[in-house]
């Protein structure tokens, strides 16, 4: 395993630590994430249990499991809204949205799944005009 990567929520109330490899990291465009993450898709990051640590504020953690759903869940900081780390229901993995991190966790988004259900105004990133701050 290599070296722990700290992740924090906003406020910084909600601090966590993982230590890579991650199993999975998907950018995810099912109209589930879309209303979670407010986006065109998620950015998640999966790995086990085992290799996550919260490191303060987990009291502040509350979750939302979407009724009907095997395994979609959101967890957020009860003081600033972010979404925080979860445990996947049905697995021994935890989601990390990928935003959270705040250093490099060394892997990149291997894919990009349910694709079909992308937001009808989605442009790819590639696309774009590129400014360092506010665009004007």
């Amino acid at each position: 395993m290599s070296t722990p990567i700290p992740g924090s929520c906003l406020c910084g109330s909600v601090k966590f630590e993982v230590t890579p490899p991650f199993t999975a990291f998907r950018y995810c465009h099912c109209t589930r994430c879309q209303k979670a993450s407010g986006s065109a898709h998620a950015a998640n990051a999966f790995l086990p249990i085992t290799q996550f640590k919260w490191l303060a504020g987990e009291s502040l953690v509350k979750r939302f499991d979407l009724p009907g759903a095997k395994r979609f869940a959101v967890a957020f900081c009860t003081q600033c809204g972010t979404r925080v780390p979860h445990k996947v229901n049905t697995t021994e993995n935890m989601l990390i949205p990928a935003g959270l991190l705040d250093g490099d966790p060394g892997a990149r988004p291997d894919s990009s799944i349910f694709w079909k259900s992308s937001a009808p105004w989605y442009v790819s990133p590639q696309e774009l005009k590129r400014h360092d701050e506010y665009g004007g």
